[in-house]
């Protein structure tokens, strides 16, 4: 029981952080500028319903992608760890990872997209870091806590919506600096799981390695 409260607390540290709703706040704000109250509810719907969706089928079928694409968890530990690390770094130095925010995702002209789904539901919310994040903690978990990784997720889904519908709300309580504070501790703890994750991965693959050696 100890260990399943653990881990979920790591759980709703680690999306927290990656997913930032006080960040992504601001990036909402800016693309719906202009919006009225109706089009904002449904774009931010569709941004969080998107997230979700994409996220779960990670969380849910993680280890058979593994064994389609004959992925080791040492190898997606690694990888995400680095990938996750990298992405808390820039957001410590102030900086919007390019993972996150992709060409073309400004606050241009809209009409004719769905911006609820792209950019705003992948890759911003579903971004690669968080579906490494997402796999990492569902790869060696049983049921119970696959289960739990499914509702922290949902959960952090809710919470970002509630922070998109009152972003304007949002921006003016914290106010820039506020706002740049809070994603910089963001990112330190970002790195700080990227690196866990990324020991992990290397004292799997050594484990792994040693296992192979011995047979």
């Amino acid at each position: 029981m100890h260990e399943l409260l653990s881990h979920t607390l790591v759980m709703i540290g680690g999306y927290f952080a990656i997913m930032n709703p006080f960040a992504n706040t601001v990036i909402f704000t800016a693309v719906t500028a202009g919006m009225d109250d109706r089009a904002i509810k449904k774009t931010a719907r569709s941004a969080v319903i998107t997230a979700l969706c994409i996220i779960l089928v990670f969380i849910l079928l993680g280890r058979i992608i593994f064994d389609f694409f004959g992925i080791t968890l040492p190898a997606l530990r690694v990888a995400g760890g680095i990938m996750v690390f990298f992405i808390g770094f820039d957001m410590m130095h102030g900086r919007t990872s390019a993972a996150h925010a992709p060409a073309g995702s400004g606050s241009g002209d809209v009409r004719g997209q769905n911006i609820g789904v792209s950019p705003l539901g992948i890759p911003i919310l579903a971004g690669p870091g968080t579906i490494a994040v997402s796999m990492s903690y569902s790869a060696t978990g049983n049921e119970l806590e696959i289960a739990v990784n499914a509702v922290v997720f949902s959960i952090m889904c809710l919470i970002t919506y509630v922070f998109f519908l009152f972003g304007d709300k949002v921006e003016q309580k914290l106010g820039q600096e506020g706002l740049k504070v809070i994603t910089q501790v963001m990112g330190l703890i970002l790195s700080v799981i990227g690196i866990q994750i990324g020991i992990e991965g290397v004292f799997g693959a050594i484990s792994l390695f040693g296992q192979h050696a011995a047979v």
